[in-house]
């Protein structure tokens, strides 16, 4: 049994390799090489898959806003980091991305991290070093972002109480 170890280690560790390589590599290209409309429908496929797990995460949360023709709740997994009562986080393509034409809106939203929902007030920020901070709010999704290209954007979220967990 013992003698099976070294080779278990290793496919293990070449699994993970491989899919950090596809994570960090393969779909960010892709993300910057596909027609929007392809890539909204892979997001819309995937995000699911990670809404579940980014408020709990560090280094990730979620922010949730309401739409901004339909009035509905929408719920996004974002990169990003809390400092004293403020969430930090960086738009990938900026003002194209929805939720951030819902933030400019309504500017109320309410933002879960480290498993706690509170409510905030975003404020988009164009004078700030978007492509620097994407790095210090969530180092693996700055790189992610990094990869893919796009206008990036700072958002700050200034939060208030927390709420309920729902």
């Amino acid at each position: 049994m013992g003698c099976y170890r070294p080779f278990v280690v290793k496919v293990v560790l070449i699994v993970a390799a491989a899919l950090v390589g596809f994570w960090f590599v393969v779909i960010p290209l892709f993300e910057r090489i596909a027609p929007r409309s392809v890539v909204r429908r892979y997001q819309r496929l995937a995000m699911p898959l990670f809404r579940g797990s980014a408020g709990f995460v560090p280094g990730f949360g979620i922010v949730e806003t309401i739409g901004r023709r339909t009035g509905e709740r929408r719920r996004v997994p974002v990169g990003g980091r809390m400092r004293r009562d403020t969430f930090w986080f960086v738009a990938g393509i900026g003002r194209k991305t929805s939720y951030v034409r819902n933030i400019e809106s309504n500017p109320r939203v309410r933002v879960k991290v480290r498993g706690r929902w509170r409510e905030g007030t975003a404020y988009l920020c164009p004078e700030d070093n978007a492509r620097k901070r994407r790095f210090t709010v969530s180092p693996a999704n700055g790189f992610f972002l990094w990869v893919a290209g796009g206008e990036p954007l700072t958002i700050r979220v200034e939060l208030g109480k927390m709420t309920a967990a729902s």
